[in-house]
């Protein structure tokens, strides 16, 4: 079904790095989204509100918040699909993060009105109602309508990466456990005659679980707003693409900036031989640009860092200060190391080190700790660092 319905409403579904087709991909799971919730609504408020059923009637509410909720998924896929101008030359990609969020705080409102109500009704002491024959059957209508929906909505939202189509998808989900919830208070309690009311206990259950869910989506989705760091799949492709040519050594420093799926921005040092044809190793460069952009869908500028592959002594001495980091923490790295020694009794070694955000010493610290040990490998050794931070987040 999934499949049919990409293929007859999606223009040139395979090309995923297209805007256009994005926000096709977005068109649809919002149309969708909004025809089906539409339906449920109106069935579930309408008997939900003849029958005196709590618990239906607010699942109802929860589905016509899903229509807002849609509709907003719509809205931000066409402000993300503009194309970039002078106020905004990234483009206007991050509207499809905000989306995501704005969606988020609609499940966390929908919680906290259901989970008011229901409380309500359980200190009132409110009998817990009868469940007719169509009430139950427009629940388990609605836990397959919304079941099918989140595998759809999973679906297109991973084939287009989108962070928006996948928090509808979880909300998706919430509201099918929710409907189950409900259908087993429905069935026990016309069943069983208990001392409390089952029909609000189920709806605070159902309320508490539609808050979390919401607080964790919209930590996620605030995560890419304020600037989270790259996937490690990302980065990873970056390296072994970098790294796939023989004149390149290694790379540092990388940065990637996120402007909305599909407009990723990032730059690189790149150890090149000292020695290296520098008009030769810039049009490697180049290529290595191109092919990055072409295989990963980001705009890499690399910048060239001369190494010296040569001299065994620079080679020995890099190796032992490398293995020093490794001591004092695995994640630990350095770069840029050159070494310029001055007669016998000092040995300057000048190279910059990358702190991981898990380290809790301070660059003070560090610096006093690498110079003692440097030291002691070498009375020689003076070391003079430069620390850089990691914007990768490992």
């Amino acid at each position: 079904m999934t499949a049919l319905l990409i293929k007859l409403f999606v223009k040139n579904h395979t090309d995923i790095k297209s805007a256009d087709v994005r926000a096709r991909y977005g068109n649809l799971g919002s149309g969708v989204g909004i025809a089906a919730n539409i339906l449920l609504s109106l069935f579930k408020i309408v008997i939900g509100l003849i029958s005196g059923i709590l618990s239906l009637t607010a699942d109802g509410f929860n589905n016509l918040a899903d229509v807002g909720s849609s509709v907003v998924t719509l809205i931000g896929f066409k402000l993300a699909n503009k194309p970039a101008d002078r106020d905004h030359p990234f483009g206007h990609g991050r509207m499809e993060y905000i989306s995501a969020f704005i969606v988020s705080f609609l499940i966390l409102l929908v919680g906290v009105e259901l989970l008011k109500n229901s409380v309500n009704a359980l200190i009132d002491g409110a009998d817990s109602p009868v469940f007719s024959g169509t009430a139950i059957i427009v629940l388990v209508a609605s836990i397959l309508v919304k079941l099918w929906l989140f595998f759809f909505n999973r679906r297109i939202g991973k084939i287009i990466d989108s962070s928006a189509l996948i928090a509808t998808a979880k909300d998706s989900l919430n509201d099918c456990v929710a409907t189950v919830a409900i259908l087993v208070a429905a069935i026990v309690t016309n069943f069983v005659v208990l001392p409390f009311n089952l029909d609000a206990v189920m709806a605070i259950c159902v309320a508490l679980f539609i808050l979390w869910s919401g607080f964790c989506s919209a930590k996620d989705t605030l995560d890419e707003i304020l600037g989270g760091p790259p996937a490690p799949q990302l980065i990873s492709d970056i390296n072994d693409t970098i790294l796939s040519f023989d004149e390149f050594y290694g790379i540092h420093d990388l940065i990637v900036h996120n402007y909305g799926p599909g407009r990723q921005f990032a730059s690189v040092h790149v150890e090149v031989p000292s020695d290296a044809d520098i008009v030769a190793c810039h049009e490697k460069i180049d290529i290595c640009e191109k092919l990055v952009c072409e295989k990963l869908g980001v705009n890499l500028v690399i910048h060239m860092d001369p190494i010296d592959t040569n001299d065994e002594t620079v080679a020995t001495a890099r190796e032992k200060m490398v293995n020093i980091l490794k001591e004092i923490d695995e994640k630990l790295t350095l770069h840029d190391f050159r070494m310029t020694p001055a007669a016998n009794t000092r040995t300057n070694l000048i190279f910059d080190v990358v702190i991981p955000a898990h380290l809790k010493l301070s660059e003070s610290e560090l610096n006093d700790i690498i110079c003692q040990k440097a030291h002691e490998a070498n009375k020689t050794y003076v070391c003079v660092i430069t620390f850089d931070r990691d914007f990768t987040g490992q």
